[in-house]
């Protein structure tokens, strides 16, 4: 009796659909899908305009702190002059995580690929996104990002 009721609860959760997306789940979602297309087209005009203006933005890369947009803007635009520059996020691990009404984070496995045409490397990276609400809507607040340990 007790497998037959473990295979009806097993059935049943694949049956359930799965939980609604928030609002703030979509708005913290659409804020990363920009952010990657303007960073892909190399637009930095429209990167920056999705950040946080605030001199606690911060980009922590390579083991060191950037603070503020603009910092973030010129180490990102130095990367940026390599022959190849492509952010690839994977959407089925990224997760979003609501803090407060007005601050998210999300959590977003990614490949980089950068550097000479010939011969690119391919980065597997872990990006911590804090997403913070202003009057403006959604701005990157903040990038956390390690390189992935697949073991």
């Amino acid at each position: 009796m007790l497998t037959k009721v473990f295979i009806a609860l097993v059935a049943l959760s694949f049956a359930a659909p799965a939980a609604a997306e928030t609002e703030t789940e979509r708005a913290v979602t659409s804020l990363y899908e920009r952010f990657v297309a303007a960073q892909n087209a190399r637009d930095t005009k429209a990167v920056r305009a999705l950040m946080w203006d605030s001199p606690s933005f911060v980009w922590i890369s390579d083991g060191k702190a950037f603070w503020g947009a603009d910092r973030m803007i010129e180490r990102m635009s130095a990367f940026q002059r390599s022959d190849v520059w492509e952010v690839k996020p994977d959407r089925e691990r990224a997760r979003v995580i609501e803090v407060s009404p007005v601050s998210a984070v999300l959590y977003q496995p990614l490949k980089l690929t950068l550097g000479s045409r010939a011969d690119p490397q391919r980065i597997a990276f872990l990006v911590n996104v804090l997403c913070v609400r202003t009057p403006d809507g959604w701005r990157v607040g903040a990038l956390y990002t390690t390189e992935e340990n697949p073991n």
